[in-house]
């Protein structure tokens, strides 16, 4: 089952369980994921420390823009989903790509570069659910994966032909719980320099494959507020409404919570708030470009 075909358009449930560790194991080489890579955080650049050091500062930042009473709700979804023991594994993969420090034109070796980029995918429009939903890489466990590092990145190879040799896993993110479907999903936090080619593999599945600018996301003017018509506005999340896809639910929630911890967020208008499918209507619409 692959990450995109997650129901994320309610606030899922940060648990307070502690980070998931894949070190211990040997690194695959040749594209062998059998076994779990190791963490390696120190292999990340300078710039990525703001939120590597801060990553488990993600779940409150997402938690705080919740109202008490949908908070309340989701946490109790969560915990009868524990006492039934439902509810499967699942891991995205997070890649963050850029140099390894920014230097140019005077600038801090820890401040954001320009090329910096974060991969995502947008499932093909022809699919019967969640058509159009951007999201990281990933998706359900596998009986022989070894581990969320593991699995993020099987699945990130499957859906975008991507290179994991290339990729340095660096820390993993407390699991999430997203009470429609059940998934007790870990993200994976990852750099690479330079992670090569990516394209849709199955274009069935997918419709774009992307390395989205980081700075696209900080920009105040392409960020909102969504929530679906079978809710109320008070189940709004973080969305970013880009020239190809709208980045909403599961994974908008996770961006706007690492580029607050990072510290790279700039203040934003969160009254701007929309309906999914009036929001949806303005991606690729010259007239509302953001």
């Amino acid at each position: 089952m692959r990450a995109t075909e997650w129901p994320g358009e309610e606030p899922g449930n940060w648990t307070k369980e502690a980070p998931v560790s894949a070190g211990g194991t040997p690194r695959s080489r040749g594209g062998d994921l059998t076994h779990s890579r190791e963490l390696t955080p120190e292999l990340g650049p300078s710039w990525l420390r703001p939120l590597v050091d801060n990553l488990d500062q993600v779940p409150d930042a997402y938690r705080r823009r919740l109202p008490a009473d949908v908070l309340a709700m989701v946490t109790a979804a969560r915990a009868t989903a524990s006492l039934r023991k439902d509810g499967r594994d699942a891991a995205v993969l997070v890649l963050f790509s850029g140099p390894p420090s920014d230097r140019a034109n005077g600038a801090a070796p820890d401040s954001l570069p320009e090329e910096a980029d974060l991969l995502l995918t947008v499932r093909a429009s022809t699919l019967r659910h969640h058509a159009g939903q951007a999201a990281f890489p990933g998706g359900a466990s596998d009986p022989g994966d070894d581990g969320p590092v593991t699995t993020a990145l099987r699945e990130a190879r499957e859906e975008t032909g991507i290179d994991t040799d290339r990729l340095h896993p660096l820390a993993t993110l407390e699991r999430m719980f997203i009470p429609p479907s059940g998934f007790h999903v870990v993200p994976v936090l990852a750099y690479s320099p330079d992670p090569g080619p990516v394209a849709v593999v199955d274009q069935a599945e997918t419709a774009i494959v992307a390395r989205v600018p980081v700075r696209a996301f900080i920009n105040p003017a392409n960020r909102l507020m969504v929530y679906r018509r079978t809710l109320t506005s008070r189940f709004a999340g973080p969305a970013f409404l880009l020239n190809e896809m709208l980045v909403w639910g599961f994974t908008g929630q996770v961006i706007s919570g690492m580029l607050d911890v990072a510290g790279w967020a700039k203040p934003w208008d969160t009254g701007d708030i929309r309906e999914l499918d009036d929001a949806m209507a303005l991606v690729g619409d010259e007239d509302d470009a953001r």
